[in-house]
């Protein structure tokens, strides 16, 4: 393995467009946004105890008889206009934007040759990813696609459960039973429902008198993040195979997402990434990019290392990226309702800790169920695309500086580390630099001077604020020292160059 991971790396280079790009924006929407109630509908809503089960209850039925599969059936995606959107992420400085093609769901969202179950034959009957590609391929925009299906099979194990408490107790949910042969009549009529399911592995023994006991059972089998198979599901991994390598064949992307730690499936998973390689060296003149999760030294000099929901202490020597959303994975009214979402300044805060340090942002913006964002989204989006209309230009096409910055808030280091995170301070700057120009943002609005440690012994010769206007600046001992005039601005900047500084 070892072998074929140095063969990946001698073989690729990051291409300069994704270094350059530094932000990109991702629409991580399927059939799951459809109820409103958040990230991982389709398996939760068979946990009993889980928010998304007593959703599923009150507004479709017992998962035993209406199941996930009754909600892509409801998702029409009625009100999507993709043209729309993508201009918005466009003006908004996105300069790559991804596209799910399928989720744990096991949705194809695409017109795949290998799996009947996607969205051109069910749900709104349309190929989204290659909607979503004809019409960024009409742009300046870098054109990406995730897939998370590796982990379809252990996903859904719990709709082959029950419920172990209540008036349905003991009442098997739809995948136990539904069957291709009972289909006749019903809009799925033609397709498997075992074949969107996945097939039962860990089905839930008859017994389980507790919802305690129920979620150990799925937290000690399925709930574990698997990146292989048990020998009887090897031809799970042989048509996640095919239907990766015709999503590449059919979409030509420029950047392939894989929700998983490392690659999926040992070898299979290498040469989905090699076939990519190939392929895109062939389409566009470069290998592309492929993400992963969690990648050792050999690694992240074979693919780029993707950070989720996380951040990294110090620059990193190879390019790098992280995703993250402004709510939830997958659309949450609630969340909406009690004003949960990043605010434009946490979205840019993170921008420029992110690009200090040599890597990429990926922002989720939520996408309900019938193809539109809210009016909460359009406000973040109005925010980002006024602060890049001034700062993009030291953002795309920037490389960092000699340090990333600094000030007295350390992020936690780590994927999946937000929540611990301490809000940044006036004091907390990043710095990159483009051209002969070193840019310094300061994270929250100072007001007066400034004192910056780092450029103590840089030659400054001169100090610019973000809309030309020259400040004035002098050495102390231990800092240079700027005056920056009170703004709102978000995350203001200022431009300092002199000789030898970048």
């Amino acid at each position: 393995m070892d072998l074929a991971w140095a063969l990946l790396a001698s073989e690729h280079r990051v291409p300069d467009w994704f270094r350059d790009a530094k932000f990109g924006i991702w629409a991580h929407w399927g059939p799951q946004c459809q109820p409103e109630a958040g990230d991982w509908y389709g398996r939760l809503m068979y946990v009993q105890g889980q928010p998304a089960y007593d959703h599923h209850v009150k507004h479709y039925g017992h998962p035993s008889r209406i199941g996930f599969l009754d909600i892509i059936g409801q998702w029409k995606a009625e009100r999507w206009d993709p043209a729309y959107l993508l201009d918005r992420y466009r003006k908004a400085g996105a300069r790559y934007f991804m596209a799910m093609a399928c989720h744990h769901d096991n949705l194809d969202l695409f017109d795949s040759r290998h799996h009947k179950w996607n969205s051109v034959r069910v749900g709104p009957k349309r190929d989204i990813v290659g909607t979503w590609e004809r019409i960024v391929r009409q742009t300046d925009l870098k054109f990406a696609v995730s897939n998370h299906s590796s982990h379809a099979w252990h996903w859904w194990q719990t709709a082959y459960g029950y419920d172990a408490e209540g008036p349905s107790k003991g009442r098997r949910y739809d995948a136990y039973w539904r069957r291709a042969k009972q289909v006749r009549g019903k809009w799925w009529d033609g397709l498997d429902p075992q074949e969107l399911y996945t097939g039962p592995t860990y089905v839930p023994p008859d017994g389980l008198s507790t919802i305690a006991a129920m979620t150990a059972w799925h937290d000690q089998r399925d709930g574990q993040w698997l990146e292989d198979v048990p020998p009887e599901r090897q031809a799970f991994a042989d048509q996640w195979l095919r239907r990766q390598m015709d999503l590449v064949e059919r979409y030509k992307p420029d950047m392939v997402y894989f929700d998983d730690y490392q690659i999926p499936f040992g070898r299979r998973g290498l040469e989905a990434v090699a076939h990519f390689y190939r392929r895109s060296a062939a389409w566009h003149g470069e290998t592309g990019i492929v993400t992963a999760k969690r990648l050792n030294g050999l690694q992240k000099r074979a693919i780029v290392e993707d950070v989720e929901r996380g951040f990294v202490a110090d620059i990193q020597p190879q390019p790098w990226q992280t995703d993250t959303c402004i709510g939830n994975w997958h659309y949450d009214r609630a969340l909406y309702e009690r004003d949960g979402y990043k605010s434009g300044r946490d979205v840019i805060q993170r921008l420029v800790d992110v690009v200090s340090k040599n890597g990429n942002l990926m922002l989720n913006i939520p996408v309900r169920g019938d193809g539109t964002i809210d009016d909460k989204e359009e406000r973040v989006m109005d925010d980002i695309t006024a602060w890049m209309s001034v700062n993009g230009d030291a953002i795309h096409g920037s490389r960092p500086w000699q340090v990333f910055g600094e000030g007295p808030t350390k992020p936690p280091v780590g994927s999946m580390a937000e929540d611990e995170a301490k809000p940044f301070v006036a004091e907390d700057i990043r710095f990159t630099r483009k051209g002969d120009a070193l840019h310094a943002f300061f994270m929250l609005p100072p007001s007066g001077e400034v004192r910056i440690a780092s450029l103590r012994d840089a030659r400054v010769e001169q100090v610019t604020f973000q809309d030309g206007r020259p400040l004035p600046f002098r050495r102390d001992a231990d800092a240079l020292v700027v005056t920056v005039p009170a703004t709102n601005f978000l995350v203001p900047r200022i431009t300092l160059r002199g000789r030898g500084l970048v």
